[in-house]
């Protein structure tokens, strides 16, 4: 099983599903309310999807989506968060794959999409 885990800064209730809603079929998420553990499922090229969100993730402004399953729409974090930030023009971090568990958290860097661009930053 592959997953996809980006954090999404001030999310908006119903953003999810509407940005959701043309890349799976089959969508099944209640996000009109985004201050609590949301579970989700669809079906992309046949697989099932988990999506769950999970808000407050890094202090209180991120919510961290996650979505699970054999097949995903988008090959890394990087090209979801790309897609969410197209989507709803508010920012969106990821891990850019390299953090080794052990590592140092303090040197590690996320993807920062925002109106400034692309940019790998420490997230603090």
């Amino acid at each position: 099983m592959q997953d996809l885990e980006i954090y999404i800064r001030d999310l908006e209730a119903g953003a999810v599903c509407r940005w959701l809603e043309s890349h799976v079929e089959q969508l099944v998420l209640d996000d009109r309310d985004v201050s609590s553990v949301t579970k989700g499922s669809a079906f992309y090229g046949g697989d099932r999807l988990k999506i769950t969100l999970y808000p407050q993730a890094f202090g209180k402004r991120f919510t961290s989506l996650i979505i699970e399953g054999e097949s995903l729409p988008w090959s890394s974090d990087l090209d979801c968060a790309r897609s969410v930030w197209q989507a709803m023009g508010t920012e969106v971090r990821c891990s850019p794959g390299e953090w080794k568990e052990g590592e140092a958290v303090e040197d590690e860097k996320w993807w920062r999409l925002d109106s400034r661009g692309e940019q790998l930053v420490v997230w603090n």
